[in-house]
């Protein structure tokens, strides 16, 4: 059974939910998730031998969501993990993170090393930090039309997520997942900032068969509190990338996973599918060829939870 608690983590306060006993899994969700959207993976990795634990990250669900922008950059995410570790008692842990927390989960196999034994990322393929700030980038590269832009304006998505939180999600869920109508065809998310981004998403009659009322029900109270705090993640994209300049050029040295559909929208952005297929020479670490599951969105584990729990399983038995 999964039990709920709140820790004390890296100075500030985390839900987390539980199961199981073994070496520590720490799972990492997204935006705009919670640790609901592991609820799957929970039962076979506790039943395969492991203790599972999946946070609310900072500025998500019950956990505490600082005000200050500032404190939502890559070393406070990863600071909130390696503190999460140390909280539960154990000196190292398996890390696996989707969409944002993919990113959390790889830097923090970068830059602590010595408290991973293995990590798996889901849509988001491990850091190769570029040539100049990725705010910047693709400001220059659509016009500021880029979701990652039209998310960087103070408030603008905040409100207009806010203004109906069920509809909003419900739209999101759906326009990101394999199930929607444009899926798999390389559509980048662009944003017209005056209408707002969920101007144009459609609105499902009947929800995807993989996401019902009850994870929608779940999910909208978990935004009861506004998405602030979530958003701020990506108002400090470029800031992490300041802030990671020590790293250029290293490459992730713990044992790899990465696993993505061939219907998610993410491995689709600029130079991400180049990037996915020079991994297994960019990565000597990458446990084998990444997995691509068919006919998958963006919601990897929630839409192929069977495929998702079995890979990980394996992965994590598979390592040393």
């Amino acid at each position: 059974m999964v039990e709920h608690r709140m820790i004390d983590v890296n100075g500030v306060r985390l839900h987390i939910a539980e199961q199981g006993e073994g070496p520590l899994v720490v799972l990492l969700h997204g935006f705009p998730e919670s640790w609901h959207s592991w609820q799957h993976q929970f039962g076979p990795l506790a039943d395969a031998g492991f203790r599972v634990v999946a946070p609310d990250q900072r500025g998500y669900g019950r956990s505490d969501r600082p005000d200050d922008v500032n404190a939502y950059t890559i070393f406070h995410l990863v600071g909130d993990v390696i503190g999460l570790i140390h909280a539960l008692g154990e000196e190292k842990a398996y890390v696996v993170g989707h969409d944002w927390g993919a990113p959390v989960a790889w830097h923090t196999a970068l830059l602590r090393p010595d408290m991973v034994l293995g990590v798996a990322g889901l849509s988001v393929p491990p850091p190769f930090r570029g040539t100049e700030p990725p705010l910047a980038a693709m400001d220059k590269r659509f016009g500021g039309r880029f979701y990652w832009n039209y998310f960087n304006r103070p408030g603008v998505a905040d409100a207009e997520f806010a203004k109906d939180t069920r509809t909003a999600l419900r739209k999101f869920f759906y326009w990101a997942s394999g199930d929607a109508p444009d899926a798999g065809k390389g559509n980048q998310p662009l944003v017209d900032p005056e209408r707002g981004w969920l101007a144009d998403m459609p609105d499902p009659d009947v929800l995807p068969e993989w996401f019902t009322e009850d994870d929608l029900d779940a999910l909208t109270e978990s935004f009861s509190k506004g998405f602030t705090g979530a958003l701020n993640w990506y108002r400090n994209l470029d800031r992490n990338w300041e802030l990671t300049a020590p790293w250029h050029g290293t490459v992730v040295s713990r044992p790899a996973l990465y696993i993505y559909g061939d219907r998610d929208v993410v491995p689709a952005f600029p130079g991400t599918p180049e990037l996915i297929g020079k991994l297994p020479a960019l990565m000597p670490s990458l446990w084998r060829e990444p997995i691509k599951l068919a006919g998958c969105g963006h919601w990897t584990q929630q839409e192929r939870p069977a495929e998702v729990s079995a890979a990980l399983i394996e992965f994590l038995r598979a390592c040393p």
